[in-house]
């Protein structure tokens, strides 16, 4: 297996040029299907893992994270990247000492958002968002500076949709040092194109989501995307399987919905090779 310093820089190089997709799983069985499957790096997702923990996304503490974090490392080889959320404090000084427990845990980059989780107030103001961002920037740098450090602005999916507003904030943390750039919620090629405009040189990350299926690795690729994650999306699809089934079981007395699913000598098969590889 590839030491943490190994990983972390090959996560470091993947983003100097070209597009990949870094999907995310929720367990150790999803990462070891990806992984296994032929995917360079993997990203976790808060929304899926709080799911499969009973929870709703957000509500997973830090603590709990940080271990799930370290397991998802423990049990794979490729990179890992943590949905750090915001950093689980509000003071820049809180999300630094997060940010240096994150960075322990063997992870090759993390991301910290501008959300505030409040629903009246869904951002940051932007100068304490700006403060978080190089606090976390000067944790990452203390830890030797090869995690990749990605900052999210979250307007578009907390009810704030304004783009200028976005890359507003963007530019910014750029400029304080985020090495990737990242606004879940953005959809339209115009919109992607001026992000990736805006803090060019800087990589940006996006989200694709079922309301953004029409778009491919070569499109975004063209806009000069350089990361695409799913965020909770792959969790979601499982669970949509998962709840149309049960829904059908118990509403109609059907099971119609289970014909096509993967079988269990397909699965057997699949992480009885995956063992022998650890």
């Amino acid at each position: 297996m590839p030491s943490i310093a190994e990983k972390r820089a090959t996560y470091r190089r993947m983003h100097d040029s070209g597009c990949f997709i870094i999907p995310n799983p929720w367990d150790i069985g999803t990462a070891r299907y990806l992984q296994g499957l032929g995917f360079k790096a993997l990203a976790s997702t808060s929304a899926g893992y709080a799911f499969a923990l009973g929870l709703p996304d957000g509500a997973v503490s830090r603590e709990v994270m940080l271990a799930h974090f370290r397991e998802l490392v423990a049990v794979t080889d490729v990179p890992i990247n943590a949905d750090f959320e915001g950093g689980y404090a509000d003071p820049p000084e809180g999300v630094a000492e997060s940010v240096r427990l994150c960075i322990e845990t063997g992870v090759a980059g993390l991301s910290i958002e501008d959300s505030t989780m409040d629903p009246a107030i869904p951002l940051y103001d932007f100068d304490l968002a700006l403060a978080r961002v190089r606090a976390a920037r000067a944790m990452v740098d203390k830890a030797g500076g090869d995690v990749v450090f990605t900052a999210r602005s979250e307007g578009f999916i907390r009810g704030r949709p304004d783009l200028d507003e976005t890359i507003r904030r963007l530019k910014a943390f750029a400029d304080a040092g985020a090495d990737c750039l990242y606004a879940p919620g953005i959809k339209t090629p115009e919109q992607i194109a001026a992000v990736v405009k805006a803090v060019a040189p800087k990589p940006v990350n996006f989200l694709m989501a079922a309301t953004t299926t029409d778009l491919t690795l070569d499109g975004l690729a063209k806009l000069g995307v350089r990361r695409i994650s799913l965020g909770g999306t792959l969790a979601r699809a499982a669970w949509t399987a998962f709840a149309r089934s049960a829904r059908e079981m118990i509403n109609e007395g059907k099971f119609t919905s289970l014909a096509g699913g993967l079988t269990n000598p397909e699965l057997n098969a699949f992480f009885r090779e995956d063992m022998k590889k650890r």
